[in-house]
């Protein structure tokens, strides 16, 4: 079986990878990896050239699963394997593995709860200094969400009032350790990057705050599906989606696992506390209009 997969989480999936193989020693597992984008459209450019090398796609932004999904390239998952995720993240093709929501880190010291807005939007206005990295795929993503839920002049607006006072960062990690050694007041992140700098250094005078059924606190997804007939590709998803691998995600890379019964990372609200909106997360897929939108206000 061949899988691609989307790099991300610093080696974790290819632990997760590690222990399928000792269990499996009959099992050729052949891997390309790569950027998720990247490989998405490998995958597309191949079919369309009457080729079929992948049998398996792990992805670590559902944005590229929908690049593929929509080619019509997916085949349908059992009812009982996408049966097993939360309410919300069923969906008939793929399956999301893990969440990721995105948050606004912000520095203790600095701000206080009460001086966050529960509205994304309202940030574009306020007097807080904020860290972002607009060049991430993961703010891309959050960015094409806004529009999704707000329209392009919304969002165009609000990147232009950001952009005036925000301090740019080369990834989010690198936001979050702005947000904690007191160069802006709080940023835009996904919640894991937090949570793994106060794993390390428990007096991080960092925390998470979370907006309100916006683009703020989109929960996105990384996620897998079949590309080939067969038991194998399906059983491999099914094994993803096992507590053991659920709960090591959840522990070790502090993702969110979608799976029911299986606890969130330490540190991070239940999704029930929490409130998401409701974006199909495959139509993150054409990011496209985000970057052209972007570039014209002058963010890229």
């Amino acid at each position: 079986m061949t899988l691609y997969l989307g790099r991300g989480e610093g080696g974790l999936y290819e632990n997760v990878l590690e222990a399928i193989r000792k269990r499996n020693p009959k099992l050729n597992l052949q891997i390309r990896r790569g950027v998720t984008a990247a490989l998405a459209n490998t995958i597309v450019a191949e079919a369309r050239a009457g080729v079929r090398r992948a049998d398996v796609f792990w992805a670590v932004d559902s944005g590229a699963i929908g690049l593929v999904a929509e080619a019509g390239l997916a085949r349908p998952l059992p009812a009982d394997l996408t049966g097993q995720l939360k309410s919300g993240f069923q969906y008939p093709q793929w399956a999301p593995v893990t969440g990721r929501i995105r948050t606004l880190p912000y520095n203790t010291e600095r701000v206080s709860p009460e001086q966050i807005p529960d509205s994304v939007m309202a940030l574009a206005d306020s007097k807080l200094s904020i860290g972002w990295a607009p060049a991430y795929a993961s703010f891309q993503s959050f960015v094409t969400g806004m529009r999704l839920l707000e329209g392009d002049k919304v969002t165009a607006d609000w990147l232009r009032g950001v952009n005036a006072r925000a301090k740019s960062y080369a990834g989010e990690l690198g936001v979050v350790m702005g947000v904690e050694r007191g160069e802006v007041d709080l940023g835009f992140a996904n919640h894991y990057y937090t949570l793994r700098l106060k794993s390390g250094k428990p007096d991080a005078k960092v925390d998470l705050a979370f907006t309100k059924n916006d683009a703020g606190c989109l929960v996105n997804a990384s996620g897998i599906l079949a590309l080939s007939e067969g038991d194998l590709p399906i059983n491999f998803i099914r094994y993803l989606l096992t507590q053991e691998v659920q709960s090591y995600l959840a522990s070790e890379a502090y993702e969110i696992p979608l799976v029911n019964s299986v606890a969130p990372p330490a540190g991070l609200p239940p999704l029930s506390r929490i409130s998401p909106p409701k974006v199909d997360l495959t139509q993150l897929a054409d990011l496209r209009p985000t970057l052209k939108l972007m570039r014209n206000i002058g963010v890229l």
